[in-house]
């Protein structure tokens, strides 16, 4: 009998999803809400301040990163309910669940400073406490990113797990190249001038919502696929199971592999200078 257990009964019939975010992992459920918050008054402070950096508002990108990192949050939140049961309630997972909130409270302050002050918070060449900060910023996005690999291992090591191998492994895999993803391609990111490749490349006029840049490369494309890999490749595995439950183990798999493959392309083809998708 192949039954799919997804979460626990009464998560299928709760009216109140936010209740089960909470009960699932409070502390990254009240962040995400937190940030959620903050984006009312970032928003507001973008349509009062005129300044521009790279032709664009300058409260764009704190707002980009609390929609994000919201989301972020509410994602390992909900994969919470598939940690090996006890796991959110023992010391060291409050402590480093504790470590993970706290490395995203330093990147918006850093974030919000920097729009504050109309400077760049990336590829600041301008000297000054930015410029010297930047580095230490990057440590905190290893720091809030390696949640993503803590939850892909410990949800693949459960063998307790009521939830099909199909997804089981979406899940994890899907987590685990996030973290091995997004730190190659932030990485690659962090190595050069800025985001946009070619002579012509420019924010102005973007693709909507995104901002990806339209004109030439832009390396932003590979790092949005890289950290939405545990919502791209999890969504594959969840089709896989209800569609074909036997294969869909490899399925996952394969997918997973090609997964890999075409964020390495997106990488490579902004480098050329290439816009997306072509």
């Amino acid at each position: 009998m192949n039954t799919l257990v997804m979460s626990p009964p009464r998560a299928s019939i709760s009216p109140d999803i936010a209740r089960e975010f909470w009960r699932r992992e409070p502390r990254f459920t009240a962040a995400a809400f937190l940030l959620v918050a903050l984006a009312v008054p970032t928003a507001m402070a973008g349509l009062l301040d005129v300044r521009t950096l790279a032709e664009t508002n300058a409260w764009t990108k704190p707002l980009k990163f609390e929609a994000s990192l919201a989301l972020y949050l509410l994602t390992l939140a909900w994969f919470a309910g598939y940690l090996p049961k006890g796991t959110t309630g023992q010391r060291w997972y409050r402590v480093y669940s504790a470590f993970v909130v706290l490395m995203i409270f330093f990147e918006m302050v850093w974030l919000m400073g920097a729009a504050a002050v109309g400077a760049p918070s990336h590829f600041n060449r301008e000297g000054g406490l930015l410029e010297l900060v930047y580095p230490l910023m990057g440590v905190f996005a290893v720091g809030l990113t390696s949640a993503t690999l803590v939850y892909g291992r410990l949800i693949a090591r459960d063998g307790d797990a009521m939830l099909p191998p199909a997804f089981r492994n979406s899940v994890s895999i899907g987590l685990t190249l996030t973290f091995f993803l997004t730190i190659a391609t932030a990485g690659y990111l962090a190595s050069g001038e800025g985001h946009l490749v070619g002579r012509e490349a420019t924010d102005a006029r973007g693709v909507p919502l995104l901002g990806w840049a339209t004109n030439g490369g832009d390396l932003r494309v590979a790092h949005f696929f890289a950290t939405h890999a545990m919502h791209f490749i999890p969504a594959f595995g969840l089709l896989a199971t209800l569609l074909a439950p036997k294969p869909g183990l490899l399925a996952v798999r394969l997918f997973s592999v090609a997964y890999a493959v075409f964020v390495a392309a997106v990488l490579f083809q902004a480098a050329m200078g290439s816009p997306f998708p072509g």
